[in-house]
């Protein structure tokens, strides 16, 4: 049994200040992309789509939406929990080499998409899973991947154009790294400490 895989996971971190704004070729990006259109999805309907974004103005003006959603993060914290905030980086907008923007579109596969229709997330979380392929084969190819969550779903659907059926999952920043971190950030920063897997794990019951 290959290690590799093991390897990878325990190396993906959430990228945020070890962008180098180097280029990703085409040969890379292809095989990125291409591992995340190739994750498995409910009735085979393949919800996504990747918006890749290069465009330094339209980078811009998503990185100031996203500081004036930082900013209003910042202002519910108070105390020690306020300071560890403000030490915490939270994207990599201008410095990573693109964005990719995933996309869920429910109506893709339908009317009738075979598994979904117990469980109206099925769709939603084949996106996931896709992002997760998409995060690990970029791991693989030793580039960093930034997921930024500090964003309306209205105003990026408006700056991509978006049709009002699809949602914005995951701006993804991506590109390579000077390295990755051994210790993921909120945890060297001091926000979270990671839950030891026997919490986590039950047998037969809850």
């Amino acid at each position: 049994m290959s290690n590799d895989l093991y390897d990878v996971i325990r190396r993906r971190r959430d990228v945020r200040a070890q962008f180098t704004g180097g280029q990703i070729s085409d040969e890379v990006l292809g095989r990125v992309l291409g591992a995340a259109h190739a994750a498995p999805s409910v009735g085979l309907s393949q919800p996504w789509d990747f918006i890749l974004v290069r465009d330094l103005t339209t980078r811009q003006a998503f990185y100031e939406h996203v500081q004036r959603e930082r900013a209003t993060f910042a202002a519910t914290l108070d105390g020690d929990a306020a300071r560890r905030f403000e030490r915490i980086k939270i994207d990599g907008v201008l410095e990573s080499s693109l964005s990719v923007v995933v996309t869920y579109d429910p109506s893709r596969g339908g009317p009738a998409v075979l598994g979904r229709h117990a469980i109206a997330d099925a769709g939603l979380y084949s996106v996931c899973l896709a992002i997760q392929n998409l995060w690990l084969a970029a791991t693989a190819e030793d580039l960093g991947v930034g997921w930024v969550s500090f964003y309306r779903e209205e105003f990026l659907r408006g700056l991509m154009n978006m049709p009002d059926v699809v949602r914005p999952i995951a701006w993804l920043c991506l590109g390579p790294v000077t390295h990755l971190e051994e210790v993921p950030d909120l945890e060297r920063h001091g926000w979270r400490h990671r839950t030891p897997l026997r919490d986590a794990v039950h047998h037969e019951r809850w």
